[in-house]
């Protein structure tokens, strides 16, 4: 038999997933990587936050593909056998299956590292093909090319954690080029090459605006094209398992939702899902398996107004963003639209394609930027987060007075972040002193109509606490905003909530740079 320790390693971590007692079938990406083999397109390099099922998907690619093994018992049952490329590529392939960073682990350097990983492949290949692989035989790109010169049949190449060489900071940009010139010399071009699937964190680095392996169709989280539904768990994965496992799915959405494509709109963190699933409590998964340090280092670079857009996003704002400009690695940094970027690569932020648009996906991950701020001691927004609970219970007792005066503290205490008489910075200090509604309430911001925005708080189903329609005026008056509501009619789409629903008109003396509050009770008309 044809099997190493690289080569044909065997189907035993997929049938590991597959025995687990939740596993989600994700067979159906196999048949997108079998189109692609032996054409153009064979070059698949996707790039995903830790803990999104990368691993998974590589040992699933191996045990399918590789020859030694038959795999039909684990994959018969799954949607992938209902494709007609299913029986023409199952077990069909000498597989090398390498992940970089067991490498990277045990050397000092690059050059160690690309001398262990060639002699490690290559003893693999002599202890099966004895006659064709010599001592004499120093690289894996010519014993490969040895091989295929008597086969004639092309190799699968799986590498995991292709790009931990660009994100360790040991490494100088003349190791990490040496690094992408390995790669590049060992598949471009190359006739054994069936397939590559790489994977990582990062999209491929750049220099300047090209590709350095610009032979790879690069599937990122900025653009994940026909690779959308294996990003994560989808909307009715989760429906269905909250249905079997009788759990919460407004929680899970809550939680967990927020990854946002052209085409799959809800979009799953799997790691906290399974983790939320099998423990039956929502909680921080994901980021325990990262740590809020990170997160704080990105943060703290103010870029040209970082901490501002931090800021409104953390009130649930979305930020327009460049991602073209990222060079794809951790480490170089032009302005705040790069660390943006590399936040959307890591999870922690989600990017709305259509709109270019980002913004932090659940509660989760803003539970994790609250803790960073916290750490980065930004001590007036800290005080707005922790006085919201006071503001939201003395808007349900219509205390208009003190929320009018509780706002325009948070107001005048983050002048130094916000744009004191922007339009949106209204908004945003509104978002931010009801900050800690997240929990009872999901927020609806409504497009601007004349000089002011309106907000509607529905309450959510676990929620006995009232509907909230806000209308925010600029020098105009808190009455006109209550008269606004009124006019447009927002009640009437709240119609359920008669009897359990108050207007608030909240007005903003640009002048005086004070705030004044009407708060009715809706009663039905």
């Amino acid at each position: 038999m044809q099997v190493g320790v690289y080569l044909n390693p065997g189907y035993d971590l997929f049938k590991r997933a597959v025995n687990s007692k939740i596993y989600v079938d994700k067979t159906e990406l196999i048949k997108y990587t079998n189109e692609a083999i032996g054409t153009e397109q064979c070059y698949i390099c996707i790039s995903r936050p830790r803990r999104f099922g990368k691993s998974m998907a590589a040992n699933m690619l191996c045990a399918y593909y590789e020859k030694e093994w038959n795999a039909s018992d684990l994959f018969d049952r799954y949607r992938i056998a209902e494709d007609k490329s299913y029986k023409e590529h199952l077990n069909q392939y000498n597989v090398i299956m390498l992940n970089v960073q067991s490498f990277v682990s045990l050397c000092s350097d690059v050059n160690e590292t690309l001398s262990l990983l060639q002699s490690e492949v290559l003893d693999d290949l002599r202890d099966c093909y004895p006659d064709m692989i010599t001592e004499r035989t120093r690289f894996l790109s010519m014993a490969l090319e040895k091989i295929y010169s008597k086969t004639r049949k092309p190799f699968i190449f799986i590498i995991d954690e292709w790009d931990c060489i660009l994100r360790d900071k040991k490494y100088s940009e003349e190791d990490q080029k040496k690094y992408l010139d390995f790669i590049r010399n060992l598949f471009k071009d190359k006739s054994y090459v069936g397939l590559v699937y790489m994977t990582g964190i990062l999209p491929i680095k750049k220099y300047g605006t090209h590709s350095a392996l610009n032979m790879f169709m690069e599937y990122s989280m900025t653009e994940p094209r026909q690779f959308e539904e294996f990003v994560g768990f989808t909307e009715r994965e989760v429906r269905e398992l909250c249905e079997q496992y009788q759990r919460d799915y407004d929680e899970m959405e809550r939680w967990y939702d927020g990854y946002r494509f052209p085409r799959v709109r809800h979009m799953y963190n799997p790691k906290s899902v399974v983790e939320a699933v099998l423990s039956e409590k929502c909680s921080n998964y994901w980021t325990q398996t990262e740590t809020f340090e990170a997160l704080k280092i990105y943060i703290e670079m103010n870029y040209d107004g970082l901490r501002e857009s931090v800021i409104q996003m953390l009130s649930g704002e979305h930020f327009a963003v460049n991602t073209r400009s990222f060079q794809n690695d951790m480490m170089t940094f032009g302005n705040k639209d790069d660390v943006l970027t590399l936040l959307v690569h890591l999870g922690y932020l989600a990017y709305d394609q259509d709109k270019k648009e980002v913004f932090i996906p659940n509660k989760e991950i803003q539970d994790e930027f609250e803790t960073a701020v916290r750490s980065c001691r930004w001590q007036e927004v800290i005080n707005a987060l922790e006085n919201s609970e006071k503001i939201l219970r003395a808007t349900w007792s219509m205390d208009s007075e003190k929320v009018a005066g509780m706002v325009s503290q948070i107001h005048s205490e983050n002048t130094s972040i916000l744009t004191y008489n922007n339009e949106n910075s209204l908004s945003c200090v509104i978002a931010l002193a009801y900050y800690s509604a997240q929990n009872e309430y999901i927020r609806v911001r409504e497009m601007p109509s004349g000089e002011g925005y309106a907000l509607v708080f529905i309450p959510r189903k676990r929620s006995d606490k009232p509907a909230l329609v806000m209308e925010l005026k600029y020098d105009k008056s808190a009455e006109g905003a209550i008269g606004q509501i009124k006019k447009r009619k927002y009640t009437q789409a709240l119609s359920e909530y008669k009897g359990n629903m108050l207007l608030v008109g909240i007005n903003y003396n640009k002048e005086t740079k004070l705030h004044e509050c009407v708060i009715e009770k809706y009663e039905k008309e």
